[in-house]
């Protein structure tokens, strides 16, 4: 990984780790050290890389940004990565949080409807050597009952409601992490699964871009 690395990048990404990591409380060791190693230049645009570690959401090109890195270290930490977990994402997006997993967990798939998306991020993640991530186009509204059940569900982008396969997906004392519409905004929500349904938490508000699938995507043709 560190031919993608330089003297200045490595201090960029010490000083954001610091700075908009651990003085904001993220406290969980490994996800500080996964946000240390990951470039995340490498998953910015070019138009875009000089501001890669700044405190900001930065556009990735077909209306989807890649996170502030706070938001991803928060979710990334409320969601508890064990080394033996199997995790879906929904939204792979830059990849840049596939990779933070990658780096914490056993196994990363990851759903995402944007081909593009896709390609990009699968060619980044391959480049860096990441071997357990698996990539899937599709809507990820639908889950991925193909490698179920997960230990641990992360949802990149707001979602209108918890949608039942995601439910039926997890593992029992499984976790689910979301951004999710409220009545005035959108709120970062936290989901445990026992005895059948998720337990819920609400961490605050956040903004992130609507999730889209294809009902949705139906009526606005």
């Amino acid at each position: 990984m560190m031919d993608f690395d330089s003297k200045e990048t490595i201090e960029q990404r010490k000083n954001m780790v610091e700075r908009q990591l651990i003085l904001r409380g993220i406290k969980n060791q490994r996800v500080i050290e996964a946000f240390l190693r990951v470039p995340r230049h490498m998953f910015v645009p070019p138009s875009h890389r000089d501001l890669s570690y700044q405190d900001t959401p930065l556009p990735i090109g077909y209306g989807q940004t890649i996170s502030q890195p706070y938001i991803v270290a928060l979710m990334v930490e409320l969601l508890n990565p064990q080394e033996g977990d199997e995790v879906l994402e929904i939204g792979t997006g830059s990849g840049y949080q596939t990779a933070i997993l990658a780096e914490l967990v056993k196994m990363v798939y990851s759903v995402e409807r944007i081909p593009e998306l896709i390609k990009r991020a699968g060619g980044i993640l391959s480049q860096l050597g990441y071997r357990n991530v698996v990539l899937v186009e599709g809507d990820g509204s639908k889950g991925l009952p193909r490698f179920s059940p997960y230990d641990k569900i992360i949802v990149s982008a707001c979602s209108k409601k918890i949608y039942p396969a995601w439910v039926e997906e997890l593992k029992e004392e499984g976790i689910i992490v979301l951004p999710l519409e409220a009545e005035r905004g959108q709120n970062l929500v936290r989901g445990i699964k026992r005895k059948g349904k998720l337990v819920l938490e609400d961490h605050g508000g956040c903004v992130f871009v609507p999730l889209v699938e294809d009902e949705l995507q139906g009526e606005s043709k």
